[in-house]
């Protein structure tokens, strides 16, 4: 009995120092050293919350496993990326700097902690809302206290809060000092001395957490900075309408220079959108321009007609007609910039449609008038080229109705086609009818009419030129090329 005693203690003993042994390893291979002290600094009245927080992100960094046959780092079942610290601060900068030496050494700087701070705003926000629902954090504080130690346990820096003021709204404010800052600490590894602050991305992430946990807008700035010889790297984190006064006060109690580039997230956005906002504001203002305009040439297209209504001589009120037309053709140009949201361009097909609705409804013409752009690619037209080839359709369209379709006209029908192609970036507008065509000596340098001496001059003033085919008894072909 005895024996078998013996033999059981013995087997007993055995089995302990396997598991001292294998404690000892797994205290040696540990990836976390015991924490001793809290890795968050904060004011009294938060400890507790803080405290809190960090029981619950250690437990969630303790489920941390590297699996490389997968290239695969996992916690708690979240994949998460290492990067070398250096490569994302001083190694990042000098590259940069290098890429846009054409700028100079400021400018390039700024480029890179721009994308710094962007990137890293990014990676604080999505990092902070995944973490808040895992951990079904509900309450602003709960979000932020989680926000410096996960921090500290993902490698960025450890957090000493100054002072704060979490109100969710502008009054938002946080003053906090980065220990161990790795952007920091890899300009102090390589024996440099930065004259600025660099911890660019501490700044963007603090930022980041912050604002997705009160659901304010909020940015960081960082006033002191080790990696410039500083004592501390320190930061505030504001509302971008506030942050300007602290760092107004925080220059005037410490004598610190407050002459701080305030990075916001997304500038080129926030520029780009004010751009937009003011290119809109333009086109508004431009439009209205346009119906001003076009109000005003209706106007005098009015009091032209009140005026025809006094001439007696047929050849006047013709000429004030004609006057009326060409004051129309240009008040269309207007009203359809008016009416489009591109203050720019006009339809093609719509502008010279109305052209030749204006056309009949001026002559009261039996004429037929056709208009075919089916061969145009690029369905729109500039204001200055619309305003020209719309005057020139005018003017080719009334002598074709005017000139060509004589009471001696056998044609049982009047014709007047208007087809417009697009090639080789020029368009062709013909005008074609089925009159009586041109004389025989017709020469078109040489003519005594107000109407070709229009459309010539509106032809050189667009650098187009202009072709004339033309048969007796079988009507006239006339082309205008012009470049698109």
């Amino acid at each position: 009995m005895n024996a078998i005693l013996k033999e059981e203690i013995s087997v007993l003993k055995q089995k302990i120092k396997e598991l001292e042994d294998e404690n000892a390893r797994l205290k040696e291979n540990h990836l976390f050293k015991d924490v001793e002290q809290s890795v968050v600094t904060t004011p009294p009245a938060f400890k507790p919350i803080f405290d809190e927080a960090e029981k619950l992100v250690s437990n969630y960094f303790k489920k941390l496993q590297f699996d490389p046959a997968k290239a695969s780092v996992l916690i708690d079942n979240e994949r998460y990326v290492l990067m070398r610290a250096s490569s994302l601060s001083i190694d990042f900068l000098e590259e940069i700097k290098r890429l846009y030496s054409h700028k100079g050494n400021d400018e390039a700087i700024r480029i890179g902690q721009n994308f710094l701070f962007d990137i890293s705003h990014v990676l604080g926000l999505e990092d902070a809302k995944a973490f808040h629902k895992k951990m079904n954090l509900t309450s602003p504080i709960e979000k932020l206290s989680a926000g410096p130690i996960h921090f500290a346990y993902s490698g960025w820096a450890s957090v000493e809060i100054i002072d704060s003021n979490p109100s969710p709204d502008e009054n938002f404010y946080l003053k906090y000092h980065h220990p161990h800052s790795f952007e920091a600490e890899s300009w102090i590894k390589s024996n440099k001395i930065s004259d600025r602050p660099v911890c660019t991305m501490n700044a963007g992430y603090s930022s980041g957490w912050c604002e997705e946990s009160f659901g304010i807008p909020l940015t960081s700035i960082e006033i002191t900075c080790r990696g410039k010889g500083d004592e501390n790297c320190t930061f505030i984190t504001a509302h971008p309408n506030k942050i300007e006064a602290y760092l107004e006060k925080e220059s005037i109690n410490t004598n610190l220079d407050n002459n701080y580039e305030i990075p916001l997230f997304f500038e080129r956005k926030i520029v780009e959108q004010k751009i937009l906002k003011s290119l809109e504001e333009k086109s508004i203002l431009l439009k209205e321009v346009h119906h001003r305009v076009k109000n005003n040439l209706q106007l005098i297209s009015s009091l032209l007609n009140l005026q025809s209504h006094h001439l007696n001589d047929q050849a006047s009120i013709e000429m004030f007609r004609e006057t009326r037309n060409r004051i129309k053709a240009i008040a269309l140009v207007h009203e359809k910039l008016h009416q489009t949201s591109n203050v720019e361009f006009v339809n093609l097909n719509e502008y010279f449609r109305s052209i030749i609705d204006l056309m009949i409804e001026s002559i009261g013409a039996t004429t037929i008038i056709s208009l075919d752009v089916t061969a145009v690619k690029n369905n729109k037209i500039s204001l200055d080229l619309a305003l020209s080839c719309g005057l020139i359709l005018n003017e080719l369209i009334s002598n074709s109705i005017k000139y060509a379709f004589p009471e001696s006209h056998t044609e049982p029908t009047s014709k007047v086609e208007v087809t417009i192609s697009e090639i080789n970036q020029h368009y062709n507008i013909l005008v074609s009818d089925n009159g009586i065509g041109l004389p025989e000596n017709f020469d078109l340098d040489n003519q005594n009419s107000l109407g070709f001496e229009i459309i010539l001059a509106l032809v050189d003033q667009i650098n187009g030129t202009i072709n004339l085919k033309s048969a007796s008894g079988k009507g006239t072909a006339i082309t205008i090329k012009v470049a698109c």
